[in-house]
């Protein structure tokens, strides 16, 4: 619980706990926001960790001189791309072990060669729009590598979805971050960027079920 109450206030107030790592450890904030980012993207069982808001703050942090906006784009972008390959990686390659390719109770090879049409043909937008969406961003290259989404495609969307959402958000965030209003309604900022995401999942899965019963 404790863990639990931690991460919570660190995820609405990582602009407090990054300022004062800076000060504290300076340079190490990049390696730090690196395997944060990496992490967060990389590993299917780490989706809790901040992402936008996590962005928003570095933008904005950069935008008074704490850090360096050219370095910080070019290192999170990194760690954006690298954590998605690393989560498909994990889905290709655990996908054929878990499920064993035949149909089981736990694997349906029908299913399964609808999912990899789906993400054939819609797969792509979904990777770039998955971007934005807390959760959804850390399974949804994992998701693309169990359906074996091709490596070429996934890679190219991969890339153009990693430069909007690190480019943008932290831009965003160093034009805007740190405006008087911002800076006073920061946490509800944050919360607002983890559920307003959330409500338009839960809507797009609502309507999806609705028409698949209709």
């Amino acid at each position: 619980m404790e863990f639990v109450g931690f991460l919570v206030d660190f995820v609405l107030h990582v602009d407090k706990y990054l300022e004062g790592f800076i000060q504290g450890y300076g340079a190490w904030v990049y390696a730090l926001l690196f395997m944060i980012i990496f992490v967060e993207t990389g590993v299917v069982v780490m989706p809790f960790l901040p992402g936008d808001s996590l962005l928003f703050v570095v933008g904005a942090m950069c935008g008074v001189g704490l850090m360096q906006y050219p370095l910080s784009v070019g290192l999170l972008f990194a760690a954006a791309v690298l954590g998605n390959q690393s989560n498909y990686a994990i889905g290709r390659f655990i996908g054929p072990k878990v499920f064993q390719w035949e149909d089981s109770r736990f694997f349906n090879k029908k299913a399964f060669d609808q999912t990899h049409a789906f993400y054939e043909r819609y797969g792509g937008i979904t990777i770039v729009a998955a971007r934005f969406m807390p959760f959804l961003r850390t399974f949804a290259p994992f998701v693309a590598g169990v359906a074996r989404m091709t490596r070429s495609r996934f890679l190219f969307f991969d890339v153009l979805g990693g430069g909007l959402w690190v480019g943008g958000i932290i831009t965003v965030g160093y034009f805007f971050g740190n405006f008087p209003w911002v800076k006073a309604h920061l946490d509800k900022i944050i919360w607002a960027m983890i559920f307003i995401p959330g409500l338009i999942i839960l809507f797009g899965a609502w309507r999806a079920r609705r028409n698949a019963a209709a």
